[in-house]
């Protein structure tokens, strides 16, 4: 068994470093527009209704909550018609799109309209700024690295797609919510005439840009593909710029054994093995990382002492 040694002895969490992977825990989503689109079907039985009629129920109070009662049927609608949030990891966007998407349910859809539009400027700025510093020797870092805001979209896009920052979906995506952003914010008199519709368009797109670009779990090219109910970095993509900044070092660093627990005085919290040379294991692909996490003995699994 080899690993990193101090004076002739392991170093717990830096020898067993190639066994444990990126998790990604902190995440926000909401489901509810799923849930008020979708009826039940003709084969549930009396109970499976009984507890969607509940959670329906339920979800049409939360939003009388928010959003208040005046217009209440028109808000479902638009509630449901924006549709879910997606699975994103916890970054500078999840509170303005939660204002962008307030603002369209309260039926003011030109300030969602042009909320939206801002939110993906102000996504492409964090991205230039976050990440600009581990780009020096680009020939783009020479366009922006004085610059401390940027208002000219295709300057962005380009130099993140130049960067390999953005997916190719997520440019196709930002260039179609900048030729609205222009139509929109610029004095267009047909603005007026499809408020609701551009407002909806533009918030698709949006959603569309975090889903692909900052999902906590999916089919994104740093993920290890298969493992169940949890979402792990490649070991590859560690140092990537925008994985190590955006997913890595928000997230938790985790063998296979670990477990999620809750109690009532700490709510959720990841528990894991302080070393996993204790089971003869130094390092593992992320094949073999997935496998293990995915069919190991429970017994096996760290517990809190609780």
């Amino acid at each position: 068994m080899s690993g990193n040694e101090v004076d002739g002895q392991r170093v717990p969490g830096v020898s067993d470093r190639g066994v444990r992977r990126h998790r990604i825990f902190n995440f926000d989503f909401d489901s509810r527009p799923s849930h008020l689109v979708a009826t039940p079907g003709e084969n549930w039985s009396e109970e499976a209704r009984a507890q969607w009629d509940a959670q329906y129920n339920q979800i049409i109070a939360s939003l009388n909550a928010e959003f208040g009662s005046l217009n209440i049927d028109r808000k479902i609608d638009d509630f449901a018609a924006f549709g879910v949030k997606p699975f994103s990891i916890v970054a500078h966007h999840n509170s303005m799109f939660n204002h962008v998407r307030t603002a369209f349910v309260s039926g003011a859809y030109y300030a969602a309209l042009t909320g939206a539009c801002a939110l993906g400027e102000r996504i492409l700025n964090h991205l230039i700024l976050d990440l600009r510093e581990k780009f020096k020797s680009t020939p783009q870092y020479k366009i922006v690295y004085r610059k401390k805001s940027f208002d000219c979209w295709s300057i962005a896009i380009d130099t993140l797609k130049a960067w390999q920052v953005l997916l190719p979906e997520v440019i196709v995506s930002f260039r179609d919510l900048e030729k609205l952003r222009n139509r929109s914010i610029h004095f267009n008199l047909e603005t007026a005439s499809q408020l609701r519709e551009d407002a909806l368009t533009a918030a698709k797109l949006l959603s569309r840009i975090i889903e692909q670009q900052f999902c906590a779990f999916g089919q994104q090219p740093w993920f290890i593909e298969g493992t169940l109910g949890a979402g792990f970095i490649k070991r590859e993509w560690e140092s990537n710029p925008f994985v190590a900044h955006y997913y890595c070092a928000k997230n938790f660093c985790l063998g296979p054994f670990h477990s999620v627990d809750f109690s009532d005085a700490l709510g959720w919290r990841l528990v894991d093995h302080p070393d996993y040379g204790e089971f003869g294991i130094d390092s593992l692909s992320d094949e073999q990382f997935k496998d293990l996490f995915n069919n190991h003995d429970p017994a096996l699994s760290a517990r809190a002492n609780d």
